[in-house]
């Protein structure tokens, strides 16, 4: 297939376009989906019209619960929300409704139902605007959390959350919504929820990285190398299901390991990582286990705080270093 660079958000553009044109039941909904604040839903209007492009009041507990019930008749809606932090005011609506509701009706029907919202600190934001909720999600049990790093992903995954039967929590890191480019292939593709990508092989020290922080794993790997270091990189891209078997293979392999998570660290993914990792790799570890992730504090308006609190490639090769220094 023919390569060429594009956007992330283009990618999810063409996600978009492709499965609304593959399959007339897929329609998109949400909160200035018509305006498209970052550009990924821009033009669906004016090729698929307001029946299958509508904008939404900003009540979000409303607008999941609709999506939830139109999924139920036979509609596969595609449900924009902006920001992660709004998903917080549809908390009982995700949690209570669309993660239980096929295991409630003992699996006799679908709800095929995507939701999108873009996560993570960039720009500031401020801390209304700036978390990272993706581990409150996989923890509910019942929904489907994935978080795209590059734009070649990023439409694969959105390809295979709209073709999924249960509800999905399409995650994009803010940071790369604003302006993130990659090679992205012109032809059909999907990337199968579910499944890591080791985004660079390495043999000394495994590096997982979440989100935003693949780039900076990257970044930090490639100056590493100028060091003897060999990092390997894995992106687990979908954090529920997660691939185990890819994480704990690498980890078998370099025998130590770094987490990186633009979350807080209490209770988050990075946390959950560690520990699968201390319990089936114990015995191959060489040293231990490196968490980096946001305090438990806001995320700061300040520039200067909020680079203070999030991790980045010169943290993330510190950890390496540190968990590195037997070689």
């Amino acid at each position: 297939m023919t390569m060429r660079e594009i956007s992330y958000v283009r990618a999810i553009y063409e996600a978009l376009r492709e499965e609304m044109r593959r399959d007339k039941r897929v329609f998109l909904m949400g909160e200035d989906v018509e305006l498209s604040v970052y550009g990924a839903t821009k033009g669906l209007l004016e090729e698929f019209g307001r029946d299958r492009v509508r904008n939404t009041p900003i009540t979000e507990a409303a607008v999941v619960g609709a999506s939830l019930g139109a999924s139920l008749v036979g509609v596969r809606p595609v449900v924009d929300l902006m920001q992660g932090n709004f998903l917080y005011v549809a908390m009982d609506q995700f949690a209570n409704q669309a993660a239980k509701a096929r295991y409630m009706f003992g699996e006799q029907i679908t709800f095929p139902v995507v939701y999108m919202a873009a996560t993570g600190a960039f720009e500031s934001a401020g801390a209304q605007h700036s978390d990272s909720p993706h581990p409150m999600f996989m923890n509910v049990g019942g929904l489907k959390v994935v978080m795209p790093s590059t734009p070649y992903d990023a439409k694969g995954l959105l390809k295979a959350a709209i073709r999924d039967d249960n509800p999905v929590m399409y995650l994009t890191p803010g940071s790369l919504m604003a302006g993130a480019k990659g090679p992205v292939p012109e032809g059909e593709y999907v990337v199968p929820l579910g499944q890591a990508d080791i985004k660079r092989p390495g043999k000394d020290v495994t590096v997982v990285a979440i989100g935003a922080m693949v780039r900076q794993a990257l970044s930090a790997a490639e100056k590493l190398a100028a060091e003897g270091i060999e990092v390997e990189v894995v992106d687990p891209r979908s954090l529920n299901p997660m691939d185990w078997e890819a994480v704990l293979q690498s980890v078998r392999k370099t025998g130590r390991l770094v987490v990186a998570d633009e979350a807080r660290r209490t209770c988050s993914a990075a946390s959950e990582i560690a520990a699968r990792v201390s319990e089936s790799c114990f015995g191959t570890l060489k040293g231990p286990i490196r968490i980096l992730a946001v305090p438990d504090v806001p995320i700061p308006f300040s520039p200067v705080l909020e680079s203070a609190v999030v991790p980045d490639a010169r943290r993330i090769a510190d950890a390496v270093r540190a968990s590195a220094v037997s070689l």
